[in-house]
This record gives structure tokens, C-alpha cells and sequence, in this order.
């Protein structure tokens, strides 16, 4: 008897179901595992990373503690002969005081040099008595720049003195005094000898001078107001801008200071020489890059390759190309100057110095960083001399041979008061706009629509000569260095002026890029011979 069998697909497919079900969890435990292994790895990974920069850390702090404490050991093994230089020192500057007393009692002894007063005036800490002779002596402002910064190492404390000038300064400034120009000039070349541009502070000062020219800083900025504009907005230069701010580099106060409106300084004072290296100072080393960029969008190429080399961007930033564009700018810049001003006299003269002084800052860039073998600067110094002599030229032309009468002629044969001769008539309309005063700008429309071209109303200077020097204006050649003609048809500018030449107007604000470019052998420059009717035929620039 066969027994059936029954087979029920029930079990059949519980037990697949079942098998499903194990294979689910086996994979999802696989792949957890495989999750938290790659974690752990992660971690073990970022653990060693961080011990190796501890241990990185630990090693250079080891090192800097060794270096602080072998210098610490060196300082107290110095402090016996340091002992005895002070005093020697105080020995020596005590019989030098007792001699100027002793020769002031006696009448004078004679007249003392240059050199000798300033000696006396910081020895004595006579902070007002040492402004009062720089003021006196202007006009031997470059025998002054290369007494004061040894005489000021005379001075007891010569950062104290310096403090005591600039509150003096600030003092003045908040009550509204006049001549604030030159006693700007002289707090300058003060602070420019005795106030080094180092990071963290450049002098050595107690704690209480240093609070002291805290003080004198922040109401120094309350006084200066918030900039705004290449005069700052409220009656600030860029000449006080820099002595501004070489004094928060130079004690140490950056810290006391929002750093926008630190970097506002120095972003709208580019122009100034030291600017670069103050900026440095102030700690924006890794905001360079930004500052550059700003600089060249606001078509400041010659700031931004002193600022590229002063950082080392100049890979970021290379030179070459910044001043092609400044070139091709100038160009533009220069016929736009002469079609807007009708191809007037005033128009084409303010050209000439327009594209002459630009020039010439473009050649001082280019020497200063060695970029002759890269931009080619024959053809430019080629066009500075013609341009030099149309100057010339025009300025030789322009000497009246006899005084012309100021009163108007009447009638068709002759003057009032005179029976006869030719009749005396007024000069040209022209000849009015040759006054050199900040309003000239704002009354002339055709230098309206160009403000750019102002920046090269005068050359560069990038030499020795004090940031401070010259009157405050809002041109950018100012800050570069020449007096900033406002008129085209103003006097001339001395463009090669030597050290030795300077004038106690302070006509010339040296403290900036650039420097003494001199073609030729002239210094004076005229302007253009206009007496043909068309607009001047400019030679094509250099490729």
C-alpha cells in the first residue's frame, strides 16, 4: 500500500521567507561594520594627525622657550657693561648740558651750528623749543633731515619728546590755530627721526609713555574724523595720515584701533611712500592680497606694484602688466583731458603736465624695481624730453618783454591818460585761470569728468626725503611728490629739485613713491607751444 505523501508549499515558503529575512540582517550588519571600521579609521587618522602638530607645537615652543630663556640669560650677563655704558652716557650728556648752560651764561660763546641746536634743544627735552627752531630753519630742511635723527638719540627719552610734540601738534590742531601747515612739516620730520616703522612697536618707551601717547593718538583720530576722500574728508593729508599712523606702528597701539579704519588709511593714502611698509607694520600681511586688489580696481597700479613688492606678491600681482595699464590709462586720460577742454590752451597745457608727470612715474616705478629688461623705457624717456621741451619752449615764449598796463583801453587810439600811441588791452581770458588755488579745480568743468588724471599732477619721489614736506592738498601727485599745479596755465613746477634746493614754502611733499627723474638738465618746465589751432599730435607710446 503506497503511503501519500502531501507536500505543503507553506513550510516551503516560510522558510525562504526566513532566509530573506537572516540574509537582510547580514547585510545591513556588514555594511554597519564596514561603516564603523572607515569611522574608527577616520578617527585614528585625525588623532595621529593632531598629536604629530602637538607634537610639532610642543617641539617649537621647546625651542622658542630655549631661545627666550638663552636670550633672557644673555641680557642679564650684559646688564653690568650696559650698566656702565649708561653711565658713560649719562656722564657724557651731563658735561654736555653743563657746557651749554655754562656757554649760555657766558653770552653765547659764539654762534652755535645747525647741528649743535638741535643737540641742545633734545638734550634738554625742550619738545617746543626744538619745534620752534625746525620752523625757524625750513629752508635747510635737508641739513635739518640729516642732523635731527642723531641729534634726537641725544634726548633722555626721546620717545617722550616725541609725545610732548605731537600733543602740542594735536593741541593746536583742535583749537583751530593757523600755520598748521609747516608745524606739521616739523612734527613730521620729528616723528619720521625718532620713530622707527617696525611691527609691535619701534621705540622703547615706559608704560606710562606709551599710555600717554595713547591718549594723544585717540584724540588725534577724534580730530582727524573718519577720512573720506583724498583730504580725509575733514581737513587731513595724506602727509598726517602716515605721521598718524607711524605713530600707533611705532608704540605699539594698533590694538587700541578698529582695524577697518586703520586699513581705510591706508587704502585711501596709498599714495604715500611709506604706506606700504606701515602697512606691513600694522599686521595686514595676509590682507594684502585685498588691499591690491582695491588699489588696482580704483586704477591705482603704481601704489599696487609698491604694494606687491613690499609683500611679496608680485606673482600674484606681476608689475608689468599694472603698468602697461596705467600707461594706456594715461593715454586715455590725456585726450580725454584735451577733447572735453575744446583743445583750449588751459586744456592742452594741463595735458602736457598730465602725461609728463605720469610718464615720468612710470620710468621711477620701473627703475626702482629693475624692470628695464621686461618694459621698455626709450621710448618713454624719449617723450619725456620732447615733452620737457615743448615746456621749455613755451615758457621762454612766454616772457613779456615790457610790463603791460593793467587799465583798459578807450576809444581806438590810445589808453586813459595818455595823448596817444597803440592802444594797451587786457591779457587774454586764459591768463585768469593761472591762479593755483584749491577752488580752480571745482570752477573748471573740463577737469571734471577726469579725476583719475589728477593722481599724476606731479612726479614721483621715492628717495630719502621726509614724508611730510609740502602743503596739504588732495592730489595725487602730491602725495608722489611736486607741488600739485592746479591750473595749467599756473607757474611751473621744479620737478628735479636737490635736496639742498628746497624752498621754506615746502613746495615739494617728497614723502612719496617716485623720485628725481631730470632729462636733459632741466628743471623748470613751461608748456606747450599752442599756436596752431588743432590739438597736439602726441607720438604713439611704446609697446
Amino acid at each position: 500500500m503506497a503511503t501519500d505523501y502531501v507536500i505543503s508549499s507553506d513550510r516551503f515558503k516560510n522558510f525562504f521567507n526566513q532566509l530573506e529575512t537572516r540574509k537582510s540582517v547580514l547585510t545591513t550588519i556588514t555594511q554597519l561594520h564596514k561603516t564603523l571600521t572607515d569611522h574608527f579609521a577616520s578617527l585614528e587618522q585625525s588623532l595621529s594627525e593632531k598629536s604629530q602638530n602637538l607634537d610639532s607645537q610642543i617641539e617649537a615652543f621647546d625651542e622658542k622657550t630655549k631661545k627666550a630663556l638663552e636670550s633672557l640669560e644673555n641680557r642679564e650677563n650684559a646688564i653690568p657693561e650696559r650698566e656702565s655704558m649708561a653711565a658713560a652716557r649719562i656722564e657724557e650728556q651731563e658735561a654736555a648740558a653743563i657746557a651749554d648752560i655754562e656757554k649760555t651764561e657766558e653770552g653765547g660763546g659764539g654762534e652755535r651750528s645747525l647741528s649743535e641746536m638741535l643737540r641742545m634743544y633734545c638734550r634738554r627735552m625742550d619738545s617746543k623749543g626744538l619745534v620752534r627752531f625746525l620752523l625757524g630753519r625750513r629752508k635747510e630742511s635737508a641739513v635739518l633731515r640729516a642732523e635731527i635723527a642723531a641729534a634726537a638719540e641725544e634726548a633722555v627719552d626721546a620717545a617722550g619728546m616725541v609725545v610732548e610734540v605731537v600733543e602740542e601738534f594735536v593741541e593746536m590742531k583742535v583749537e583751530g590755530k593757523s600755520g598748521m601747515a609747516d608745524r606739521r612739516w616739523a612734527v613730521g620730520m620729528v616723528i619720521q627721526a625718532a620713530v622707527p616703522v617696525v611691527e609691535d612697536g619701534g621705540v622703547v618707551a615706559a608704560r606710562s609713555v606709551r599710555e600717554r601717547a595713547a591718549a594723544v593718538v585717540e584724540k588725534w583720530k577724534d580730530v582727524m574724523g573718519g577720512g573720506g576722500g583724498e583730504s580725509g574728508g575733514s581737513g587731513v593729508g595724506a602727509g598726517e595720515a602716515t605721521m598718524f599712523l607711524q605713530m600707533v606702528v611705532g608704540y605699539g597701539l594698533k590694538d587700541r584701533f578698529e582695524e577697518e579704519y586703520l586699513r581705510k588709511l591706508v587704502v585711501e593714502f596709498a599714495t604715500r611712500r611709506d604706506m606700504a611698509k606701515l602697512a606691513m607694520a600694522l599686521g595686514f600681511g595676509d590682507k594684502m592680497k585685498d588691499i591690491i586688489d582695491e588699489l588696482v580696481k580704483s586704477g591705482k597700479e603704481i601704489e599696487a606694484v609698491y604694494f606687491a613688492y613690499e609683500s611679496g606678491l608680485t606673482e600674484q600681482f606681476p608689475p608689468v602688466p599694472l603698468l602697461r595699464t596705467c600707461l594706456k590709462d594715461c593715454r586715455r586720460n590725456v585726450n580725454n583731458i584735451s577733447k572735453k577742454g575744446n583743445y583750449s590752451m588751459s586744456a592742452l597745457e594741463e595735458a602736457n603736465n598730465l602725461e609728463l608727470n605720469a610718464t615720468k612715474t612710470i620710468i621711477k616705478c620701473v627703475e626702482d624695481h629693475k624692470l628695464e629688461s621686461q618694459f621698455t623705457l626709450e621710448g618713454l624717456r624719449k617723450r619725456v624730453t620732447q615733452l620737457e621741451k615743448a615746456k621749455a619752449e613755451k615758457r621762454k615764449g612766454a616772457i613779456p618783454t615790457s610790463k603791460p598796463s593793467n587799465k583798459r583801453a578807450h576809444g581806438g587810439g590810445g589808453s586813459r591818460g595818455s595823448s596817444g600811441g597803440p592802444p594797451s588791452y587786457r591779457p587774454p581770458k586764459a591768463g585768469r585761470f593761472s591762479n593755483a588755488s584749491p577752488s580752480f579745480r571745482q570752477r573748471n568743468p573740463s577737469q571734471s569728468h577726469h579725476a583719475s588724471a589728477a593722481r599724476y599732477s606731479a612726479p614721483y619721489n621715492y628717495h630719502s626725503h621726509t614724508m611730510y614736506e609740502g602743503p596739504r592738498t588732495a592730489s595725487y601727485g602730491l602725495g608722489y611728490g611736486g607741488a600739485h599745479t592746479q591750473s595749467p596755465a599756473a607757474l611751473p613746477q621744479q620737478y628735479s629739485l636737490a635736496p639742498q634746493d628746497m624752498g621754506p614754502t615746502g613746495a615739494r611733499a617728497a614723502g612719496s613713491y617716485g623720485g628725481q627723474v631730470s632729462y636733459g638738465g632741466q628743471t623748470n618746465y613751461g608748456a606747450y607751444d599752442y599756436s596752431a589751432a588743432a590739438g597736439p599730435a602726441y607720438p604713439p607710446y611704446p609697446q
